[in-house]
């Protein structure tokens, strides 16, 4: 099998080559380590959203945007498609490596937790990657410390000089698209969190609408979230049927109805303490080849009105 961190160094060449024009910074910690700063000290944008991406799906998915309306004003969406979906969205894609050492804190995504493969998905797909070089983005409100990339290279049993991390603020224009370039992914983890076989899921195309920039992290978390479970469409082609379909979308959970930001509050923002199957999109396809097309949830553009103040 390919490696999924050669694929993305492909294009992690490309945002080097082209910062200026992506509105991207790129430096080097005193380790060796280079970090992209894709929102945190500079402007970004839809361009940098989507090759970030790309980056995090080590190529393997096809993601652009479009105009779409949300309570009749229009707001671009962002669109993903992948043939790949066991490689691109649970072992690269996944927002699965919690990170916390002494000076910092963050969400990691991408081919780098490939390297690791400790995480129970790798197992059920038969997928681990061997490769000189890490990529790994980083959903944060800093950028990372060298302890942060000395930790990363230490799992991932690579130097500190051969490892890549892509830095993006959740409250910047490039974290509104790519957390919304992320319905695809949260439905294909719930799924196969439901039991269903990773290896039986032929295709997936997604779109959310992309919210608009939150002056903080708080508020821009909230109205991600909210763009997912209240606006992102996904659909699935699959090789086999299964009884909890139903169970995939927003719509299936209790807190269903209620605004990211008071689920947050409810659990004074400790993610750990959040319930199972609340990260959904809200609306899901299922296409069963040669059997059942089922579809189940909606879209509530009225919820995200009131997320988006528009």
């Amino acid at each position: 099998m390919e490696s999924l961190n050669r694929m993305a160094l492909e294009l992690v060449d490309e945002a080097l080559d082209f910062a200026d024009e992506l509105g991207i910074a790129v430096d080097e910690l005193d380790n060796g380590t280079t970090v992209f700063d894709f929102g945190h000290g500079v402007t970004g944008g839809y361009e940098a959203g989507l090759l970030l991406a790309e980056i995090q799906t080590a190529g393997l998915a096809t993601v652009g945007t479009r105009m779409g309306t949300v309570a009749d004003a229009p707001l671009p969406h962002v669109e993903l498609t992948t043939d790949r979906p066991a490689l691109a969205l649970l072992c690269a894609q996944k927002a699965g490596w919690e990170l916390s050492v002494e000076d910092y804190e963050g969400l990691g995504s991408g081919p780098a937790r490939a390297l690791v493969a400790d995480e129970d998905v790798f197992a059920r797909i038969g997928y681990g990657d061997d490769f000189d070089f890490g990529v790994l983005a980083l959903e944060a409100d800093t950028l990372p410390t060298e302890t942060a990339a000395d930790h990363i290279a230490d799992r991932a049993a690579l130097p500190a000089n051969s490892l890549f991390l892509l830095s993006v603020p959740t409250a910047s224009l490039v974290g509104s698209v790519t957390v919304g370039a992320r319905a695809a992914e949260l439905a294909t983890v719930r799924l196969v969190d439901l039991g269903y076989d990773p290896l039986d899921i032929r295709s997936v195309a997604a779109d959310a609408p992309i919210p608009p920039v939150a002056g903080g992290e708080p508020t821009a978390l909230a109205r991600t979230n909210d763009a997912l479970a209240y606006g992102g469409r996904v659909h699935f082609t699959v090789a086999e049927d299964f009884e909890r379909f139903a169970d995939l979308p927003s719509t299936a959970a209790d807190e269903y109805g209620t605004p990211f930001e008071a689920i947050f509050d409810d659990v004074d923002w400790s993610f750990a303490d959040l319930p199972d199957g609340l990260f959904a999109p809200a609306q899901v396809t299922v296409d069963v080849v040669g059997g059942p097309t089922h579809t189940f949830g909606e879209t509530d553009h009225a919820m995200l009105e009131e997320s988006f103040e528009l």
